[in-house]
């Protein structure tokens, strides 16, 4: 049992890395990035972020999440991931950190625990639904 929930964790971790890894890639990247998304996200992709936060909405496919991505960098100048923990139960991945955010139009920094919902399909992300601890803190930071 013990193996399978490390070898379970493991799969998580490497989903999620990737994942993180594509998004960096694709913020540093130019306007000819997205097709780096493929391989990370699936072309049916949705990310449901929380209606009070100035990116709202449902971000539908591969070009909704490349324009989710650029309107997170504008509004923040750094975004770090801290402690991610991971666990998976078939195509569901839960996942949880502390995330700190670097407003761009004032250097505000909010530090604060995050989790997100996430469902793959072919090791690419479907559906994911982030959870903020506080989104009050998070538009206060910026102004």
């Amino acid at each position: 049992m013990m193996t399978q929930q490390h070898d379970s964790t493991r799969a998580a971790m490497e989903l999620l890395e990737n994942m993180f890894d594509v998004e960096m890639r694709y913020l540093q990247s130019g306007p000819d990035g997205a097709e780096m998304l493929a391989s990370a996200f699936h072309p049916d992709v949705i990310v449901h972020e929380p209606k009070s936060l100035p990116y709202a909405g449902d971000w539908k496919g591969l070009e909704g999440v490349g324009a989710l991505f650029r309107k997170m960098r504008e509004i923040w100048s750094d975004v770090n991931v801290e402690g991610l923990q991971a666990a998976q139960n078939g195509d569901v991945v839960y996942m949880s950190c502390t995330i700190s955010l670097v407003a761009r139009a004032n250097g505000a920094t909010v530090r604060q625990p995050f989790a997100e919902v996430l469902r793959f399909r072919d090791g690419r992300l479907l559906e994911g639904t982030p959870f903020y601890y506080d989104t009050n803190e998070i538009l206060s930071a910026l102004g």
